[in-house]
């Protein structure tokens, strides 16, 4: 017979499971543009005044997985935009940081960013712009064709460094999860939906610090032998090697009928290769016991790297900001995580973007449909005009209802 007690114990397995899990892990701070938001941001004022700033919408966008999901969309094209969180102040020392958003790009973005700035010390939220010294930037920059790159810059002592390492970013009109992990040993990891994108160290892929180690000496050692293969010493030439002709008479061949030796001389078969002659003698080859390898010049300490223990360690962080500028608007950036627990951060990609990845496309594949017919439809109405000739006024343009900027929920 079946235990009735067996269920609560399997529920009671996997809770001590994910209290032990993630007991120890903590979320620094973690944004999903839910009911009250507004009350947590601040949108700037910078570059207002001059008629360059742009707003947000609080949108799910014009398609997505799940409606409900919404984030804060950049609106009015070639815009700044500028909107900061503050947040509990933390320090990474002695732990991992994990960074993490989401971001869609409904628009033809042409040129802009749409990355993230994690700051220290204070930040005047009203004014907060593109001079705000930050701790670090991550996400994507879009510019053409040729600029499709994912910003890691990290501060180090009032210094901006940017990764050496080319990233790219992704480019289509879906949302995409980009996480940035930092670890105590100064290694980190950038992923993309959950994927590595890249890997590597502090030390050796931004220009932070000199170079632990340096070319040394480029000369060749005089005694270095990098000679593979010798000639054996030992062996000897075969006697009369050298009386081996290395073409012989044709032994086939037959003096033609009409020779005429007193015409022509003494007949004399042709030259052919001689199968016995094998060339010039030469000793076989054999391993040198002295062989060291082919010389490469050796890396040795560089005497200008002081090391610093705590060069992973980031200002403690006081504020979270997006400050971008786009040439056509329309990104949505949601799903905002700072944490130390990569798990966590891996486990909420899936949540999201895994359960409702197929959703937005047939969304968006739909949407797309909508849009070519309507081009299409307006084409057509286009072309069917016929030329006035009278120069009469045009009609004014109706209000299209597809107009996706023109009504599409409250700005800030």
């Amino acid at each position: 017979m079946r235990s009735w007690s067996q269920p609560p114990v399997k529920l009671l397995l996997v809770f001590l499971v994910l209290y032990f899990r993630y007991s120890d892990s903590e979320i620094i701070f973690e944004e999903r543009f839910e009911d009250g938001w507004q009350d947590r941001w601040v949108v700037s004022d910078w570059k207002r005044s001059e008629g360059k700033a742009g707003f947000f919408k609080h949108t799910a966008g014009k398609w997505s997985g799940d409606p409900n999901d919404k984030g804060i969309q950049t609106y009015k094209d070639a815009k700044h935009f500028a909107i900061s969180t503050k947040i509990p102040e933390f320090s990474n020392k002695n732990r991992t940081l994990v960074v993490q958003y989401s971001i869609k790009f409904e628009q033809d973005i042409e040129c802009g960013g749409g990355y993230i700035k994690l700051h220290s010390g204070y930040v005047n939220q009203k004014k907060y712009g593109g001079d705000n010294p930050y701790s670090l930037m991550f996400g994507p920059d879009i510019c053409g064709s040729q600029k499709k790159m994912l910003h890691v810059i990290v501060s180090y002592h009032g210094q901006n460094y940017p990764i050496k390492k080319d990233i790219q970013c992704e480019t289509d009109k879906l949302t995409h999860f980009y996480t940035f992990i930092l670890r105590p040993d100064a290694t980190y990891t950038v992923l993309v939906d959950n994927r590595e994108r890249e890997f590597g160290s502090l030390y050796t892929d931004w220009d932070i610090l000199p170079p632990q180690k340096i070319k040394g000496d480029s000369r060749k050692p005089a005694d270095w032998d990098d000679r593979e293969y010798i000639d054996d010493p030992n062996d000897v030439k075969p006697a009369r090697y050298d009386s081996i002709p290395a073409e012989i008479p044709d032994p086939k061949a037959k003096e033609p009928d009409d020779w005429d030796e007193d015409e022509d001389g003494l007949w004399k078969p042709p030259k052919i290769p001689n199968p016995a002659y094998k060339g010039p003698w030469k000793r076989k080859k054999i391993k040198n016991p002295n062989y060291k390898g082919k010389w490469k010049t050796p890396w040795i300490d560089n005497p200008e790297f002081e090391d610093d223990p705590d060069l992973y360690v980031l200002n403690p962080i006081k504020y979270l900001g997006i400050e971008v500028w786009q040439v056509k608007a329309g990104s949505v950036f949601d799903n905002i995580l700072i944490c130390d627990d990569p798990e966590y951060a891996r486990q909420v990609v899936e949540d999201i973007w895994g359960k409702n990845k197929e959703a937005e496309k047939e969304a968006y594949e739909e949407a797309e449909k909508v849009r070519r017919a309507r081009e299409e439809k307006e084409a057509e109405r286009t072309k069917g005009k016929s030329d006035k000739r009278n120069g009469s006024r045009r009609r004014p343009k109706k209000h299209d209802p597809d107009d996706y900027f023109d009504d599409y929920h409250d700005e800030l």
